[in-house]
């Protein structure tokens, strides 16, 4: 019954009014905390929905685990949306979907094994590990050493790396300058290299 009902508050994500469509990713925000309503987090979400979609499929490599995924992220939303204060929304979001995806492929994983590099996408002269363990403890390395970068590195990093963004295209998601974006690119890069390095023997 849950699952119906996601379903259908999706579909009236196209039903919205003018007015809405309007308003700022703040100002829903505010609204949505202020009234619960879910037509009012529909039509936030709606607007970037394709986006999660895309970073699911990337992650998932199945159209219909992504597919269940941006549903199970709005189901997140509800809750987590009002117990955040978000700044920029589109960034935020980005985090909150590769976090999901994240656990997802954690929870399949406990009779598999990988290479990290079958998760962390590589670009370039990237971080090259080989790690002989499961799954799920490289995911947890991976996982944790993002987490302790620093927000705009984090972001940054994931958008470049796991997404294979181009700098432009990292500037316009996250309007970060492009001179910071490069910096927080170089320094996200140099210090979860150290960091995956220093816990993969654990």
């Amino acid at each position: 019954m849950k699952r119906i009902f996601l379903r259908i508050a999706t579909l009236k994500f196209i039903k919205h009014t003018a007015a809405i469509k309007e308003m700022s990713d703040s100002t829903l925000i505010a609204q949505y905390k202020n009234t619960g309503s879910l037509d009012v987090l529909g039509a936030l979400y709606n607007r970037y929905m394709h986006l999660v979609y895309g970073v699911c499929f990337n992650y998932l490599k199945e159209e219909e685990a992504s597919k269940d995924a941006v549903m199970q992220i709005f189901e997140e939303l509800v809750v987590k949306l009002k117990a955040h204060e978000v700044q920029n929304f589109k960034s935020w979001l980005h985090v909150l979907t590769r976090n999901h995806c994240l656990m997802v492929i954690r929870k399949s994983s406990k009779n598999n094994t990988v290479s990290i590099d079958e998760v962390f996408v590589e670009n370039g002269d990237f971080v090259h590990l080989d790690i002989e363990d499961t799954k799920e403890k490289q995911l947890n390395v991976m996982e944790r050493c993002m987490d302790s970068l620093p927000e705009e590195q984090k972001i940054s990093v994931d958008l470049f790396y796991l997404q294979e963004k181009c700098y432009k295209e990292v500037a316009e998601i996250t309007g970060y300058e492009m001179v910071k974006v490069k910096s927080y690119i170089q320094n996200g890069k140099r210090n979860l290299k150290i960091c995956i390095e220093k816990n993969s023997g654990e």
